[in-house]
């Protein structure tokens, strides 16, 4: 079984508990406005990889994991796109008593019955969903991210159904992502879970602007500066009001 991956970090540290081996997957459906990897959104490119040679590079870094309650991300991208991959590498993971997570926009989830069917093969062998919500208002998500969230509201709602542990993940954008109204009807959506173990607030940044630059694309951003530590602070008390 082959998976098409962008990058691989060794030594995750923020990206889910303990130390992590982090996959990054190649291919996403949303294009938003902050996005620090563009160079995953083409499904064609990046490198085909095996499960099986994923597994032995896993292996030299199974200590620091056991160490420090670490396991395995994959990350993107998006995973969810690549079904068959991750099932293949969790049930690999598993057998190594290796703790995974996925961390994943839901941008891909569908309601097709073979989505349905590898999904839920997938959910019996995820440990953890990071799950990012970009916006609660759904024409203020399409301009942020180019897709409505209908579809990312439902594949939240079905982990809290199957009682997947969840870390919620907002991105904090001033003039974008952080108008009281907007996060407060976030935090009440994040009320209705019953599987939210964190909620984190990421604050924007602009890390990933050379990559824009570097693949001719005009980053509309350029002039919005990241929030300061009260703005997160007082976005996070938001978020949380209702649990």
């Amino acid at each position: 079984m082959e998976g098409r991956i962008h990058s691989v970090e060794t030594s995750g540290m923020v990206d889910g508990p303990g130390i992590r081996y982090v996959i990054f997957t190649q291919g996403c459906l949303l294009r938003c406005q902050y996005c620090h990897n563009p160079d995953t959104w083409d499904r064609k490119k990046g490198n085909a990889v095996t499960v099986e040679s994923l597994i032995e590079d896993i292996k030299k870094y199974l200590p620091y994991m056991k160490h420090s309650g670490g396991g395995v991300t994959v990350s993107g991208g998006e995973p969810l796109l690549q079904l068959d991959f991750l099932y293949a590498l969790f049930k690999e993971c598993k057998k190594l008593g290796i703790h995974t997570t996925i961390d994943s926009s839901g941008g891909c989830y569908s309601v097709n019955p073979t989505f349905q069917k590898k999904l839920k093969q997938v959910l019996e062998v995820t440990d953890l969903f990071l799950l990012d919500l970009k916006h609660a208002d759904e024409e203020k998500h399409k301009t942020l991210t180019g897709v409505t969230n209908k579809h990312i509201k439902e594949f939240a709602s079905l982990l809290s159904k199957e009682d997947v542990p969840v870390w919620i993940r907002h991105v904090l954008v001033p003039g974008y992502t952080d108008e009281e109204q907007d996060l407060r009807k976030l935090g009440e959506f994040i009320g209705t879970l019953d599987n939210v173990e964190k909620i984190e607030v990421l604050p924007y940044h602009k890390m990933g602007v050379y990559k824009w630059r570097e693949m001719g694309l005009q980053y509309e951003l350029e002039n919005v500066n990241s929030p300061s530590e009260e703005e997160v602070i007082e976005a996070k008390q938001l978020l949380t009001a209702e649990r």
